[in-house]
């Protein structure tokens, strides 16, 4: 039995679409990632499977019970961390774990082990109100309190958005030491430098799955050579290799630019003579190897063209 199953699962609001036939399975154990930008329908598919929404077609289940019929078996084995911040922002630190803990009839001290790697880096302020946390330290109070009944499932809808990188860096380490404890994990972030710390991710965009499968399998998958372009005026560089008639797509990566070729045969030396034809300086194009950023681009063009 897979721990999250999703079988053709649409929702719409009103005329809006939020989701279209998902299919999906989260394998026992993994640490699983679905990877897009905002509106793509990550949060309303987290609310249908933690049981706070009804899908209007499809089926879900979560540890073999169904998201509708067993929503109170659900509740009960599965930990929660919401997009925004939910705790009660008056209570302490050690009050919120508490509170938490006895809703499932449990204490902060039969579970300390699972969360205490995340618990003692905030300790020190388990007096202090949690509204008055830094941005960081709400995020692993909100995690140890989604641990703190020890889910057998946990479901974390953007846990990263809003914190620095160090902060992401170090939450994701954390997630890799919950995973080996067994806890099975759906993650979301519209980060796709992130989808590399998941062990299988899906691709999802206007509600609608493009690819599901390991990140390395996703880049390999990749079917164009890809370059990385870079020249002294950058406004003026995607307006010329938007308009070259040799581009198939082009898009902004930091401080270069990505371009796939209409034609496979391009090199990168008529990349720059085409360049210095229009005047550029400061020109530099190498092919490289894509991310999933790059591939998640691409399937979009795709889904655009069809």
């Amino acid at each position: 039995m897979n721990p999250v199953e999703v079988i053709n699962v649409s929702k719409s609001y009103g005329k809006v679409q939020a989701l279209r036939d998902i299919s999906l399975q989260v394998q026992p154990g993994e640490i699983f990632g679905l990877i897009g930008p905002d509106g793509a329908g990550k949060t309303t598919l987290f609310r249908i499977l933690v049981t706070l929404l009804l899908p209007d077609s499809g089926k879900a289940s979560v540890l073999g019970l169904d998201v509708v019929k067993d929503y109170k078996a659900i509740r009960r084995k599965v930990g929660y961390m919401p997009g925004r911040f939910s705790l009660y922002p008056d209570l302490t630190v050690e009050e919120n774990l508490t509170f938490f803990a006895s809703i499932f009839k449990t204490t902060l001290h039969e579970n300390y082990d699972l969360i205490k790697d995340i618990y003692q880096q905030i300790e020190p302020f388990k007096d202090r109100p949690a509204g008055k946390l830094s941005g960081g330290m709400k995020q692993k109070l909100a995690l140890s309190c989604a641990l703190i009944h020890r889910p057998e499932v946990l479901f974390l809808d953007e846990p990263t958005t809003g914190v620095d990188a160090v902060s992401r860096m170090e939450f994701w380490d954390m997630l890799q030491r919950i995973s080996s404890q067994g806890i099975t994990m759906l993650v979301s972030t519209p980060y796709m430098d992130e989808a590399q710390r998941c062990h299988r991710v899906a691709l999802i965009q206007q509600g609608a799955l493009m690819q599901t499968d390991t990140p390395d399998a996703i880049i390999r998958q990749f079917p164009h050579p890809l370059f990385a372009i870079s020249a002294s005026d950058t406004y003026r560089l995607i307006q010329d290799l938007t308009h070259y008639n040799r581009t198939r797509t082009v898009f902004p990566f930091g401080q270069a630019l990505h371009l796939t070729p209409a034609d496979e045969r391009l090199q990168t030396a008529e990349i720059k003579e085409f360049l210095k034809s229009k005047n550029h300086t400061d020109i530099s194009v190498s092919e490289i190897k894509p991310n999933i950023e790059d591939c998640f681009m691409d399937l979009m063009q795709q889904r655009q063209s069809k």
